[in-house]
C-alpha cells in the first residue's frame, strides 16, 4: 500500500480510459494524490483474467458498447470519436512513450490524456511516432529523449513489468485505479474513487 498514491492502470487505446481521463486527472489534483501510470498489455491480462479483444466478443456485446460510449460521451459532455478510423492502436509505441515520460520523471498522466485525446477526439493515428511527438510538444517535452527511450530495451522490459504487476494485484481491464489496496474497475466507477478518497483525505 502507498500513502498518498494511486495506481492507475490504462491502455492508450481503450476508450474507457479516455472517457475517465480528464475527471480522474481532476480527482487526483483535488485531492492531492500522487498517481502511478501503468500503460499495460491488455492482451496479456484478458489472456489470464477471461477477458476478450473487442473483434473476438459477440455482436450483442460490440453493438451494446457503441450504445454504451454515446450514453458515456453525452453524460461527460465529450467530444470523443465513437469510432476513430485509427482505432484500435496496434503498436506498443504509445504505451511505451508514457512509459518514458514517467521513467524520466516527467508528468506522465498529463502526457498520457493528450494521447488519449489524439486518438479520440482528433481521430489520429497514435501509432505513428510524428503524432506521439506532437504531444511532447503539447507536453514540453523532449520527444527526441522520450522516443530514444521508448524504443530502448529498457522500456520494453517496463512493459512487461507493468503487466506482469497488473496481473499480480489483480487488475483486468481498463482503466483501473487501485487506493489503498482497493480496486476500482472502470471510468463509471469514478463516484466510488472520489468517495474513496475524500474518505482518506
Amino acid at each position: 500500500m502507498k500513502k498518498n498514491v494511486i495506481e492507475y492502470f490504462m491502455s492508450p487505446s481503450s476508450p474507457w480510459t479516455y472517457l475517465g481521463s480528464k475527471l480522474f486527472t481532476d480527482l487526483a489534483e483535488k485531492h492531492q494524490q500522487n498517481v502511478d501510470i501503468y500503460p499495460v498489455n491488455f492482451g496479456k491480462v484478458f489472456a489470464v483474467s477471461g477477458g476478450l479483444p473487442l473483434p473476438k466478443r459477440a455482436p450483442q456485446r460490440q453493438a451494446y458498447r457503441l450504445s454504451e460510449l454515446q450514453r458515456w460521451k453525452t453524460r461527460r459532455k465529450s467530444t470523443m470519436k465513437i469510432e476513430p478510423n485509427n482505432f484500435p492502436s496496434t503498436a506498443a509505441i504509445p504505451s511505451l512513450a508514457i512509459i518514458a515520460a514517467r521513467e524520466l520523471g516527467h508528468d506522465a498522466l498529463n502526457f498520457s490524456n493528450l494521447i488519449l485525446a489524439a486518438l479520440w477526439e482528433e481521430d489520429l493515428n497514435i501509432d505513428d511516432p510524428k503524432i506521439i511527438e506532437q504531444a511532447c510538444e503539447r507536453s514540453n517535452l523532449n520527444s527526441q529523449a522520450i522516443l530514444n527511450y521508448a524504443y530502448s530495451n529498457t522500456a520494453e522490459e517496463k512493459y512487461e513489468n507493468y503487466t506482469s504487476y497488473a496481473i499480480e494485484r489483480g487488475v483486468f481491464g481498463a482503466p483501473t485505479y487501485i487506493i489503498d489496496d482497493e480496486i476500482f474497475w472502470g471510468q463509471d466507477r469514478l463516484d466510488f474513487v472520489a468517495e474513496k478518497l475524500k474518505e482518506i483525505s
